[in-house]
């Protein structure tokens, strides 16, 4: 899709939008993980979305896939990316090259509850855009990262304490 046609659609829709904004309201798409075999997961959505997580060899897994913490890392890197592109291509500018990678540390003392006052979270993320546009000055990049940075669902959802309700169903199998 061009740059113009990824700008036509964010007009069409935010037009839309505004026009009535009971349309902006949405319930994303479920992401559902069951278990296959030892720590690998597969993650499925409703339009036959999948794909396989699961931990490194020193802690029990086969490595077989990405773990959960680098989806994560993953899915802030992919969405800031996402929204740096969109916003660009709002305002017409055509990026030569865009990167974004991101970082975080943890304590694996917290996943495996050896000591109940390290969290299982991760530590402070870190993250780095490399970004490039031949016609556009350093400070017209740096507003379109920092807006979209400001604007990225993820972003937000990882800087913000969202609530997250759990719902336990026992299986038929459990005794």
């Amino acid at each position: 899709m061009s740059d113009i046609s990824i700008r036509e659609a964010i007009e069409r829709v935010s037009a839309a939008i505004s026009a009535d904004p009971t349309r902006a309201p949405a319930k994303n798409a479920p992401a559902t993980a069951r278990l296959t075999a030892g720590l690998q997961c597969e993650l499925s959505g409703p339009n036959n979305e999948r794909l396989f997580t699961d931990m490194p060899l020193g802690i029990g897994g086969a490595a077989s896939g990405p773990n959960p913490g680098w989806l994560l890392r993953g899915a802030l890197a992919s969405c800031t990316a996402t929204v740096i592109a969109m916003r660009a291509a709002k305002l017409g500018v055509t990026l030569s090259h865009l990167e974004v990678t991101v970082e975080s540390d943890s304590d694996n003392r917290g996943m495996l509850g050896l000591d109940e006052n390290v969290s299982a979270g991760l530590g402070a993320m870190r993250m780095k855009v490399k970004i490039g546009a031949a016609a556009e000055t350093s400070d017209d990049l740096r507003q379109i990262v920092a807006w979209a940075d400001a604007h990225s669902p993820v972003g937000c959802t990882t800087r913000q304490a969202t609530p997250c309700s759990l719902e336990i169903e026992i299986a038929g199998d459990a005794g």
